[in-house]
């Protein structure tokens, strides 16, 4: 037996409890892990909550992420003793997640633990870090300089914009840091920002072309604020879209990208590929400070994971959540 969270769904709705749960009720993959750590996302609210339909079968773990300790495998690429941390790929939707002590995959979702990092640590960046991570990558595939000027980081507050604040500001860009709570304004700057802005000065709609200011973005709102990024983007800058926090929508016209060469490169973590995934861990390793990474984290319990999921909904999360699963 081991603790876990179990989502289920019956004819009254769905239901979530932490319970004990019998380890035949693993899914049959060939490799088990001994959870140490797993985190709480945007997505994971949303599916604990279940205020949208991210589970897609029933009965289910939730926790998109998980760090811990192979114990058994049937693959030559992981052995027991070895530490691993898994992103996306499904778990936590359609596959059971991280959000208990043990967990069962397929070894191909899996990637080694980085030796920069601890299991701990490699929550605190989790999914929202690795993602912000491909942002950054993408800029750079796309020839994006701190010499071009300004980046603008929006939902800057939140996970993936903490760590794209952060590894942005290492690499020497200079950040503008867009959020809903300017009383982080010490938060943020702690991490890097050159500056912050209140997010209502893009929230309304606004011109199909404005004033170039961005020569890139990490966007992780959508809808109208990545349509006001676009149309401020300066000539051949670059727009990274990796979130709908403020909705799915993207209220714009092709302007920006016709006669300003803007480029908005859409940025996927659940199924990206092994190799870029890698890529991606391994650039985190040089370019994420520990001690930033610290200030971004908060640590619970699985005990205290129902408690505390409502308030990513409402905006109220700062930084990285990270889930001690044995508590």
């Amino acid at each position: 037996m081991f603790k876990g969270l179990l989502i289920d769904k019956g004819d009254d709705g769905q239901t979530v409890a932490l319970q004990d749960i019998d380890e035949g009720a693993l899914p049959d993959f060939d490799v088990v892990v001994d959870v140490a750590y797993s985190t709480l996302n945007y997505k994971d609210a949303l599916a604990l909550t279940g205020k949208s339909p991210i589970v897609r079968s029933y009965p289910l773990v939730p926790g998109i992420d998980f760090a811990g300790t192979v114990v058994k495998s049937e693959t030559e690429e992981f052995e027991p003793g070895q530490q691993v941390v898994l992103n996306g790929w499904g778990v936590g939707e359609s596959y059971w997640g991280g959000l208990a002590e043990k967990a069962c995959v397929k070894g191909e979702w899996l990637v080694p633990l980085p030796s920069a990092f601890d299991a701990r640590q490699a929550m605190a960046i989790g999914t929202a870090g690795y993602t912000a991570m491909l942002c950054v990558l993408a800029l750079e595939r796309h020839g994006v300089r701190p010499d071009h000027g300004e980046i603008i980081v929006t939902g800057a507050s939140g996970g993936v914009g903490s760590v794209a604040v952060a590894v942005l500001a290492k690499l020497g860009y200079q950040v503008v840091a867009l959020t809903g709570r300017t009383s982080e304004e010490a938060y943020l700057k702690g991490l890097g920002a050159s500056a912050i802005m209140d997010r209502a000065e893009l929230a309304e709609p606004g011109r199909p072309l404005a004033k170039e200011r961005w020569a890139g973005a990490v966007d992780t709102v959508g809808s109208t604020i990545l349509a006001n990024v676009c149309a401020q983007t300066k000539y051949n800058g670059v727009v990274t879209a990796c979130g709908l926090a403020a909705g799915f929508d993207l209220p714009a016209t092709v302007m920006p990208f016709i006669l300003r060469g803007v480029t908005l490169a859409g940025v996927e973590s659940v199924m990206c590929a092994r190799e870029r995934r890698l890529e991606a861990w391994q650039r985190l390793g040089e370019d994420l400070e520990i001690e930033k990474l610290e200030a971004i984290t908060t640590e619970i319990g699985l005990s205290d994971v129902l408690a505390t999921a409502p308030d990513f909904l409402t905006g109220a999360v700062r930084g990285r959540v990270v889930v001690d699963v044995t508590r």
